[in-house]
């Protein structure tokens, strides 16, 4: 994997959690329970688009998930999530590191912003 430091910018999110799911084979990553992240490396799929790639999911606002596929070929519908609200982002590609940081961030502001208010406020060190 071309980004090295992704395991470690996740986890720095507040409340930040991560464990693996056997059964897809994903290191998620969450907050309070609730997928921001989750990296991945997909074999054996038809699609070849995300077939053999390590990538990432990332929860991403539906109006600029197709500007950010138009702009950047690293960027795809999700993989195996919901296509409208999760983009999947090639980690063997160019996408340039700042990009990929902002994603992360907007995914994790995303899910965080509908987490209750009392939780916010304890992710933000108010409570």
């Amino acid at each position: 994997m071309k980004y090295q430091w992704l395991d470690e910018y996740l986890l720095d999110k507040p409340g930040a959690e991560k464990d693996f799911k056997i059964e897809w084979g994903w290191h998620r990553y969450m907050v309070r329970g609730k997928l921001f992240a989750a990296v991945c490396s997909p074999r054996g799929m038809k699609d070849e688009r995300y077939n053999g790639h390590d990538l990432v999911n990332l929860k991403c606002d539906p109006r600029l998930a197709e500007a950010f596929q138009e702009q950047y070929p690293e960027i795809l519908p999700g993989f195996y999530c919901d296509k409208k609200l999760w983009i999947a982002a090639l980690l063997d590609g160019d996408l340039p590191d700042g990009v990929l940081k902002d994603l992360c961030d907007m995914s994790y502001e995303l899910v965080a912003s509908k987490l209750p208010k009392y939780v916010q406020r304890e992710l933000a060190g108010e409570g």
